[in-house]
């Protein structure tokens, strides 16, 4: 998914000071394209907290009325450094990258797109979907893994029960589930969904940093309560995180958990670098090599291209929005 901010600000990410209890992180409401604009929910990053291990940008929406919404509608666009997560809940999306990729997304299967040194892809939800309700994550990737070739994977975990719970893991390992997919630090990715007044203990890695996603219902996390689109943050030094339900229904979350990531990253639009000028000359390689295909040229990327061939289903992409007129300050 493309950040949709016409004017995004440079995000300087660093680890944050951990809290000793839990925290909820809220959420801020973004349009995301289509002739109405889908209303996206993001929790991350934000001033609090720029980063729940390796995790760099939630965002949550739905259920969203595609008749009333147009549903997602997101062109090709350009990605950096980072892997794309796309977990739904309910309807469909499709997926075409400049790897060749073209895949769909579903409810309960994970599709992770890394683009290191650079992609581009596309996202719509499929004509036969009439809602729409999902997560569309990132995850940075450390210095030494940023510039690797991009790639795509799917995977479908399989539905377990743990003390009444229902479980998906797809990415790392919790709750006796250990997914295969390919990840560049320690992370941990699961749907876990309770039955209303129901509680579930979750062991988990002491080292590692938190975020519990509400998607629906009110979940509660120590003396806090998260509704949906709010994160409660668990910070290192926690071996069970018990998550209970609130009594009028059921409760579904997102349990996102990484070793603290332990690096600045400069996040603005769809790129992450280490510096200002890597963003610039992200966004000039992204300007200059969708060119050709808005003017009616339909040739094959050039020799070196940073974000690769585009799909011949592709007729447009997005442009990058301008940059910001004065260089920012690191900050963290």
């Amino acid at each position: 998914m493309s950040n949709p901010d016409r004017h995004p600000a440079e995000v300087v990410c660093g680890d944050d000071p951990t809290p000793s209890t839990a925290i909820v992180l809220p959420y801020r409401e973004v349009p995301l394209g289509g002739p109405r604009a889908m209303p996206v929910r993001r929790s991350l990053p934000q001033r609090e907290r720029s980063l729940i291990g390796a995790w760099c940008f939630v965002d949550h929406y739905g259920p969203d009325d595609v008749s009333q919404t147009g549903g997602m509608v997101v062109p090709g666009h350009p990605h950096t450094g980072l892997q794309t997560v796309s977990w739904l809940f309910t309807g469909e999306v499709e997926h075409r990258d400049t790897t060749g990729a073209h895949a769909f997304v579903r409810p309960g299967e994970l599709n992770i797109m890394t683009a290191g040194s650079g992609i581009a892809h596309s996202e719509y939800s499929t004509p036969e979907t009439t809602v729409l309700h999902g997560a569309q994550l990132w995850v940075a990737l450390p210095e030494s893994d940023r510039s690797t070739q991009p790639g795509f994977e799917h995977y479908a975990p399989p539905v377990t029960e743990v003390d009444g719970a229902r479980v998906l893991v797809f990415l790392g390992t919790l709750l006796g589930q250990t997914s295969p997919v390919t990840m560049f630090s320690d992370l941990v990715g699961a749907e876990v969904t309770l039955a209303a007044g129901t509680s579930l203990d979750i062991d988990v890695d002491p080292e590692h940093e938190h975020g519990l996603l509400c998607d629906t219902g009110m979940l509660t996390v120590g003396d806090v309560t998260a509704k949906p689109g709010e994160i409660a943050f668990m910070g290192t030094g926690t071996s069970r995180i018990t998550v209970e339900a609130g009594p009028d229904g059921p409760a579904r979350l997102l349990v996102l958990g990484g070793a603290p990531f332990g690096e600045q990253i400069v996040m603005w639009w769809n790129f992450i670098g280490r510096s200002h000028d890597d963003v610039v000359g992200f966004r000039e390689d992204w300007q200059r090599e969708r060119s050709p295909r808005e003017e009616g040229s339909y040739a094959a990327a050039a020799p070196g291209a940073r974000y690769g061939t585009f799909p011949d289903a592709w007729d447009h992409t997005l442009p990058a929005p301008g940059l910001p007129n004065l260089r920012l300050r690191s900050r963290g």
